[in-house]
């Protein structure tokens, strides 16, 4: 969720007061020691982590559309504390292929995948994450958890060391309610609302997991607000929505259609 403050006037005033880029964790703790071997941090020309991503084949990452706002270059993979980056670890991004129908206006289809430069090299500390393999609706109070390098508070600065933390998936016209129905379709609400626990601004673009499998993206919380409670639902992009879009571009991309 990095770089929203970068975002136009026209964005602010009619967004509703959402903060789309560079998410942060938010009361979780440090990810133990190759824990999540699928994280990658998406990184701009200066080396900077901009937003959070995830692979999902050897040569391809998925992320938020969103994050092609900060124009990240490049990826560090197979690392969770980004003082730790060697040439190994890095992939510059071949080509973006972000939602044709994405709105900036208010995050519809915020999902995007990133053709890296180069096929990974699968190992311990590098691994593809599984995603849906057919359309789902995931159950209320389902636990599941959101990891990234953002901030760890409102206003605070991002961290070196990867963090995670666990949140319960919200009903979705609960969701919708508390956003006064100005929610995108296609949307996972999980965390942000009845705890303390969340993302923050840098998180954008990782992965919300449960069970193993990835089905959301964080996509947008409430105006960069992370002293959460009793505030709106953070918001994810669903994924098992996007199987379609995604295996075409997949395939298009390797030459299969």
């Amino acid at each position: 969720m990095g770089g929203l403050w970068k975002c136009l006037l026209f964005y602010v005033l009619t967004c509703l007061a959402r903060k789309a880029c560079g998410s942060e964790i938010i009361n979780g703790e440090k990810a133990s020691d190759g824990s999540m071997p699928y994280m990658v941090s998406l990184q701009n020309d200066s080396h900077h982590h901009v937003c959070g991503g995830f692979l999902i084949s050897e040569d391809f990452v998925l992320t938020a559309a969103h994050c092609d706002g900060n124009k990240p270059t490049r990826v560090v993979l197979g690392t969770q504390n980004l003082k730790k980056v060697d040439d190994g670890n890095k992939r510059d991004i071949e080509k973006e292929y972000k939602h044709e129908h994405y709105l900036k206006l208010n995050l519809s289809n915020d999902i995007m995948l990133l053709k890296l430069s180069a096929k990974v090299q699968l190992a311990n500390n590098v691994q593809k994450i599984a995603i849906p393999s057919d359309e789902m609706n995931i159950n209320e109070n389902t636990k599941c958890s959101v990891a990234g390098w953002g901030k760890i508070k409102t206003d605070g600065g991002a961290v070196d060391e990867l963090r995670v933390v666990d949140v319960a998936i919200i009903n979705h016209q609960v969701c919708k309610g508390k956003w006064k129905d100005n929610l995108p379709a296609n949307v996972i609400c999980a965390g942000g609302y009845n705890t303390s626990k969340g993302f923050c601004q840098g998180d954008s673009g990782g992965p919300l997991v449960c069970d193993g499998v990835a089905v959301g993206i964080v996509s947008f919380n409430n105006n960069g607000k992370c002293d959460y409670n009793s505030d709106v639902p953070n918001v994810y992009t669903d994924i098992s929505k996007y199987l379609p879009w995604i295996k075409s571009k997949l395939n298009g991309a390797n030459g299969l259609e």
